[in-house]
């Protein structure tokens, strides 16, 4: 017979040792953007979501992302933000990733990206702030450079 863990009430739980843990502000860990540099388009020319994004590496070491969504008649410009470039582990530093975040007045929106081969996997996740009941949704696209 299998027995359920008994729960505990957070009151019950000890408190975590603290430690604090030395910092030395020389050592700096960059990740090398490597091939997500550069000018990326979706490949389905009718998508209604991003068409276009381009991340560059910025002054002092950051990635920057600026992407396009689909509108009429011209791209809407979603602008520049400061992304964070990820390597695919801990020891590795060219990075085959980043993620970005979006905030406008009404809709935040996370844009992960991931390199698959020479193709950009994008994966946006889009939450409303605004009462127009709208559901939160995410999408996934292709791009190319």
């Amino acid at each position: 017979m299998q027995t359920k863990p008994a729960f505990n009430s957070p009151a019950d739980l000890s408190a975590p040792e603290v430690r604090e843990v030395p910092v030395n502000p020389e050592v700096r860990t960059i990740v090398n953007p490597g091939s997500l540099i550069g000018s990326w388009v979706n490949v389905d020319p009718a998508t209604r979501g991003i068409t276009k994004i381009v991340v560059g590496w910025g002054g002092g070491g950051h990635l920057s992302v600026h992407a396009y969504g689909a509108c009429s008649p011209t791209p809407c410009d979603w602008g520049g933000v400061a992304g964070i470039a990820y390597g695919p582990d801990v020891a590795n530093r060219v990075a085959d990733a980043f993620t970005a975040v979006y905030s406008v007045a009404f809709k935040d929106t996370i844009v992960a990206g991931v390199m698959q081969g020479n193709l950009l996997s994008v994966n946006s996740f889009s939450h409303f702030k605004d009462s127009s009941g709208r559901s939160d949704y995410h999408s996934r696209d292709l791009f190319r450079k």
